[in-house]
């Protein structure tokens, strides 16, 4: 399998259908997690109480497509997301085996760690965007007379002119590039680790579902590994998303901190909310990244590419 060379249209596809299909699934519950991770508790005060008051406080005040607010970029964006995400790392693990064809702990971290610093030229503005489509509801419901000193952040507060185009093209024509990679260092620092913590595990976890003489364990054991390996990474890395999601939002409510980078927002959250603040919404995120990534593996497992490009599956 070492000298075999890899498919990367079939790689992308598969990574194409995961991304979508999981996050189709649990959009719903990533955007409660936006919710509670940006709130802040003023004078003992919080608009959500929880990740439950959350989700019946936002069905019932916006509906469901409420619900799915930010979706649309999502889901276009997820494709290449997910699919440079799984295809780098696939591409990684294959490179970096040894004469031997054994990859060794380390290099699978290499792969993990290759694979989250190649994704972020799309997650970050992803996110980034999602985030603002996700948080405008909440900010409408702190914010009676919303600030017009910049036409994107604006349009957070007002529904029926919000889009993430519009927004994306405001950012990039008042601040450049760099304002739609607003986030980037801090996307960085949470996917890195993510990518070199879930991929080693759920390789390792879904190994032990092999039988002998079998190239692969069934669909159901990779998507449970992918499930466990998914809740085990993002409650690491939930401190760190947790600064991400903050610096991200470009509309805050009157009298909420605004924050200039990682570290003057990890200290702002320490200071004002306390070190439990750093793992704001990690139920929520396990809800999504769980199933999200246990659908994305088993999604991949199936060989979706493989089959429509008419080539045999590859596992590595």
């Amino acid at each position: 399998m070492a000298n075999k060379e890899i498919s990367l249209p079939a790689k992308l596809i598969n990574g194409a259908v995961a991304g979508v299909v999981g996050v189709s699934c649990v959009f719903p519950i990533d955007l409660v997690k936006t919710r509670l991770q940006n709130q802040e508790s003023k004078d003992g005060q919080k608009m959500y109480k929880n990740m439950r008051d959350c989700f019946v406080k936002t069905f019932r005040k916006e509906g469901l497509r409420g619900m799915y607010k930010g979706s649309g970029v999502n889901l276009v964006l997820i494709t290449p997301e997910k699919a440079i995400k799984l295809t780098a790392n696939d591409t990684f693990r294959f490179y970096l085996r040894t004469d031997k064809g054994q990859l060794p702990l380390y290099r699978e971290m290499l792969a993990g760690g290759g694979a989250g610093l190649c994704q972020m030229i799309v997650t970050s503005p992803m996110e980034m965007l999602k985030i603002t489509l996700q948080d405008a509801g909440r900010i409408r419901g702190l914010s009676a007379a919303p600030s017009r000193a910049f036409s994107a952040v604006a349009m957070a507060a007002t529904p029926q002119r919000m889009s993430a185009l519009r927004i994306a093209y405001d950012l990039f024509r008042t601040k450049g590039l760099g304002g739609v990679y607003r986030g980037a260092g801090a996307t960085l620092l949470r996917d890195i680790p993510f990518s070199m913590i879930y991929f080693p595990l759920f390789a390792h976890l879904n190994h032990l579902g092999k039988s002998e003489g079998s190239a692969t364990s069934p669909f159901y054991w990779s998507f449970s590994s992918g499930c466990l390996a998914g809740c085990v990474s993002s409650v690491m890395v939930n401190p760190m998303d947790v600064v991400k999601t903050r610096i991200q939002v470009l509309k805050r409510a009157q009298g909420e901190e605004t924050y200039n980078g990682v570290v003057d927002c990890a200290k702002k959250i320490w200071v004002a909310e306390g070190p439990l603040a750093f793992m704001k919404g990690a139920w929520c995120r396990v809800l999504v990244i769980a199933p999200l990534f246990g659908i994305a593996q088993m999604v991949y497992y199936f060989g979706v590419g493989e089959y429509v490009l008419g080539i045999e599956r590859q596992y590595y």
